[in-house]
């Protein structure tokens, strides 16, 4: 399993990406394009099935990206604003469906009786 993490930077029109402690760098016209390239190349050094990512931006003009390569596992993991479902990809079973919770209702309280009056 393979853990790689970016530095993405906008300058100029052009998405940059280094690696934090590594030698992949990537370039490209938009976000998405260069997480894809970035997914490739770390699918490229690390022959390991499965790979989640995480793209968070810090501000307009730059993010973090996160590729774990291998890791297959359960859960489901949110990328570029859509979720990949983690049981899917590691052969699971279909997810049970969660157990409805039963809610109290709160009996709200009235505003009517304060035992004072605000016109007195």
């Amino acid at each position: 399993m393979g853990v790689y993490t970016f530095v993405c930077r906008n300058t100029g029109g052009e998405w940059t990406a280094k690696q934090h402690s590594g030698e992949i760098e990537a370039s490209a016209a938009t976000p998405y394009e260069l997480q894809r390239r970035l997914v490739a190349a770390a699918s490229a050094a690390d022959s390991a099935a499965g790979v989640q990512s995480s793209f968070s931006m810090v501000s307009p003009s730059s993010a973090v990206f996160q590729v774990i390569v291998g890791a297959v596992g359960g859960g489901a993991m949110i990328s570029g604003g859509a979720a990949v479902g983690g049981a899917a990809a590691s052969g699971g079973g279909a997810a049970e469906a969660p157990k409805e919770e039963k809610k109290e209702e709160e009996k709200e309280e009235s505003d009517d009786d304060m035992g004072f009056s605000l016109f007195d």
